[in-house]
């Protein structure tokens, strides 16, 4: 229903009529002249780049938005089908740089900031990133509605706005403390408010049965307490094409601002309790969900934002088509980013059933057609299940949904394996074992016409382990979707330098066919490239050094000869950064008995966030700054080793930690990555992976060569061999080295001050059933690593390496993976969008 009941009376055609929007050196200038002046007041006095940035922005959005309409009026004039990503993450990172560069104004702006006594990149710092995420999860599917402009395929993004992004992470004292990171105290310039296109959301209340006037039996949703989704849209465009796509974002308001009853009588807490209560819905990312309350507002927030986005997609629906749903399936389809999202089945059969007046089958039918589901994780504790209790209590009518969609495919369960009750218990989507549950991964798989994983180990893992009864069924359902990131943030962005090189030897078709890299691979023969390529990358590394002092001053002295190892990723066991800090421990202890002339200078760049609730990732965050505050405090370790780590680790972070990393650290057990993608943006960049055979490693192994890639570690299968009779004691037993390693943690050598702080990771390590085996990986990654050194001392031979694994990332663009789920899943037409000039 639209937020304002006020229309205008006759407007005008000419309402709409501007003359197109300049794109050269002085129209910028005038542009932001007239905004930094007139919009936001500001003089010569003012020295802050935010306001700045602030004018520069919206000159740019104002270029955006002729071709955002000009978007939206293609796709409604050729009544384009299209697809809906459901996430309940965005990691968009800074936007200004990147709308710079797809609109292809980016020398021109920085010429005319340069004519103004601006430096763009003062103006691009000065940007907050957007704090809509948390991880990969987040970023992969930024990444994604990036390919989806460039490729002019139809997509709209929908997600929460979150007031408080991920937390900011400051270290005190070696450990983490979360602040606040309210990303929009200041406004966010690339949003508009869009409340005519709000939407009611309920919660809470019950359900009755009523008889409608044909004589049907009906099911009423009453007595709810209602939320308003009002939508924030974020523009999205495409690499040079004049294609702008849409990001729409809800956040969560109050339907009633306050009661005015209860403020007149004194109860002013009582009078907003309400508002807080509703707001609270997207007021911070992920809320830590280890009590109840954490739980009951992280479904409340994927609730909101399935029934948001469906009753948008089914009103615009309505608007343009009328209420016949007959062909809603050929013009629409939804992708649900992970199993956060797939709460919208149940959602989806609500609303034709319940609001639309849909026989059930029909509705089913049309939900099997639309939904498709990306799975992210094969950890099982990362696969929600919810308490009926508690969807019960805040969704009434999507749990008696659910429990009919369960009954239902129980029948073909049974049809198909007669008397397995086994299985039938194994796959329903009530879990039935002690308290009732949910289990969203299997409603996703029952709901959806489409199951992928995110690489080929991934995917393949998924059918025979964990979802192999459901394979079995529906073989024809799974596939495989290999991640990717887009490379026009991840190359041509965040490293000028490199594209200008690689731009200048093979022309520019790489930005948007990555493939296109391949013809870089003569080039590492070449003397005079290798050089040339060997000046930018060490350029890259001291502009991370810069970085790192400006970002977190420090004394210390860093090499740029020395090779930068970099492991920038969330903190979690089984990414294994423990093991990475074993090696570091062994190079400081064989330093120190031998002297530094057998290594190479290394310095260890460790970066990332633990989930605050999550107690071992946050000591693990402790041992590494420990361990850190002894190393590069000894002199016997100057200007050989130094471990850094790297606080409050983000997009905008990466963007200089990538062009500078020599080394790639994608370390997990295998088995465990679904597939990871900060392992492809530092092969894009022409750092070198080492790695065990997990997720996409596998293909970037592949894609590389062997003789290209530092391999280690046991393989998925044979992890799943030693589980049962894991002996980490008796491994420690035959490696001296390792004996040495475990020692000093023992001894406390790193927390002196600190008894016992670190006892609980050492025993995690030394149990039998550590999931993750890292005593078992120990000997073959410093083996590993010794083979690291030998490469890097052989400069030249270095140099050709890296290059090679950029000229064969080619793979890794989003834009291929995003051009397999149009061909395989999505089936969108691509709309060529024309820019019109308005006279």
């Amino acid at each position: 229903m639209p937020h304002n009941k006020f229309v205008l009376s006759n407007p005008k055609l000419a309402i709409i009529k501007l003359p197109e929007q300049g794109m050269k050196k002085h129209d910028f200038e005038e542009d932001f002249k007239q905004y930094y002046v007139h919009l936001l007041g500001r003089d010569e006095h003012c020295r802050s780049p935010y306001y700045a940035n602030e004018a520069l922005s919206q000159a740019i959005r104002d270029r955006l938005m002729e071709r955002w309409k000009d978007t939206h009026h293609t796709y409604r004039a050729n009544d384009a089908r299209k697809l809906y990503y459901l996430s309940m993450e965005f990691l968009m990172g800074r936007t200004l740089s990147n709308a710079m560069l797809n609109l292809g104004v980016t020398d021109t702006v920085t010429a005319a900031m340069y004519d103004l006594g601006i430096e763009i990149e003062e103006l691009i710092a000065s940007e907050h990133d957007a704090g809509l995420g948390n991880g990969g999860l987040g970023r992969l599917a930024a990444c994604f509605i990036d390919s989806c402009a460039t490729l002019q395929l139809p997509v709209v993004g929908y997600g929460l706005r979150y007031e408080y992004g991920m937390f900011t992470q400051t270290i005190v004292n070696g450990e983490q403390v979360e602040k606040p990171d309210h990303w929009l105290r200041h406004g966010n310039v690339w949003e508009i408010e869009r409340l005519e296109y709000s939407h009611c959301i309920k919660f809470g209340g019950h359900t009755e049965m009523y008889t409608t006037e044909e004589g049907e039996l009906r099911k009423h949703w009453i007595s709810t307490s209602n939320v308003l989704a009002v939508p924030f849209d974020t523009p999205i465009p495409g690499y040079k094409n004049g294609t702008v796509n849409s990001l729409r974002l809800w956040k969560a308001v109050a339907t009633e601002e306050f009661n005015l009853d209860e403020f007149n009588a004194g109860d002013y807490a009582e009078a907003v309790a309400s508002k807080i209560t509703a707001e609270n819905i997207t007021m911070v990312l992920y809320p830590n969900d280890a009590n109840e309350n954490g739980k009951e507002l992280r479904l409340k927030q994927q609730y909101f934002l399935a029934s948001a986005s469906l009753q948008d997609v089914i009103a615009h629906w309505v608007d343009t088509h009328g209420k016949d749903f007959k062909h809603f399936a050929e013009k629409n389809c939804f992708q649900l980013n992970d199993t956060h999202p797939s709460i919208a089945i149940p959602e989806l059969m609500r609303l034709l059933v319940d609001e639309h007046h849909l026989s059930w089958d029909d509705a089913w039918t049309i939900t099997k057609k639309t939904m498709a589901y990306t799975n992210h994780t094969l950890l099982p504790e990362a696969l929600e299940k919810w308490s009926v209790n508690l969807m019960r209590r805040l969704v009434p009518r999507l749990m008696e949904i659910i429990f009919e969609i369960n009954a239902h495919f129980m029948e073909e369960v049974s049809l198909h394996w007669p008397g397995d009750t086994d299985r039938m218990r194994r796959m329903s989507i009530i879990e039935e074992e002690g308290e009732q549950r949910v289990r969203m991964a299997y409603l996703a798989l029952v709901g959806s016409f489409s199951v992928n994983g995110v690489a080929q180990l991934h995917s393949q893992l998924l059918q025979q382990g964990l979802f192999r009864d459901f394979y079995e069924l529906w073989p024809y359902k799974f596939n495989n979707k290999t991640n990717g990131v887009t490379p026009r943030r991840w190359l041509a962005s965040c490293n000028p330098e490199l594209a200008e090189l690689i731009t200048e030897t093979i022309g520019d078709g790489w930005i948007t066919d990555l493939s296109q890299l391949k013809k870089l691979e003569p080039y590492a023969e070449n003397a005079k490239f290798r050089q040339r390529w060997r000046v930018i990358k060490q350029a890259a590394k001291q502009r991370l050094i810069d970085y790192k002092k400006r970002k977190h001053p420090t004394e210390l002295h860093f090499d740029v000869n020395a090779i930068f190892d970099v492991q920038v990723k969330r903190i979690h066991e089984y990414k294994r950064q423990v093991l990475n800090v074993l090696h570091v421990i062994h190079l400081y202890n064989d330093i120190k008995k031998r002297g530094a002339e057998h290594h190479v200078a290394r310095c260890v760049l460790i970066g990332g966030k633990a989930a605050p609730g999550y107690k071992i990732a946050k000591k693990i965050i402790k041992l590494i700054n420990n361990v850190s505050h002894v190393i590069n405090a000894d002199p016997d370790m100057a200007n050989k080793l130094t471990l850094l780590f790297l606080p409050d680790y983000r997009v905008s972070a990466m963007e200089k930690i990538c062009p500078g990393a020599d080394l790639s650290e994608q370390i997990s057990t295998a088995g465990k990555e679904a597939s990871g993608t900060g392992n492809m943006k530092l092969m894009m960049n022409g750092a070198i992976t080492i790695g065990t055979l997990d997720g996409a490693n596998i293909e970037i192994r592949e894609e590389a060569g062997d003789e290209n890639f530092f391999l280690f570690g046991l393989t998925e299968q044979e992890i799943e061999e030693r589980r049962g009779h894991y002996d980490p004691l008796s491994i420690i037993g035959q490696d001296q080295d390792l004996k040495e390693v475990l020692h000093l943690l023992e001894s406390g050598h790193f927390n002196q001050c600190e008894p016992g702080l670190f006892d609980d990771v050492i025993a995690s390590i030394k149990s039998p059933h550590d999931p993750w085996m890292t005593i078992a990986d120990f000997r073959s990654y410093v083996d590993a690593q010794a083979r690291v050194e030998d490469a890097y001392r052989d400069q030249d031979h270095w140099t050709k390496m890296s290059i090679i694994n950029c000229a064969n990332s080619g793979k890794f663009s989003t834009d291929r993976t995003i051009n397999e789920y149009n061909q395989d899943i999505w089936k969108l037409t691509p709309q060529h969008v024309k820019h019109h000039t308005c006279k």
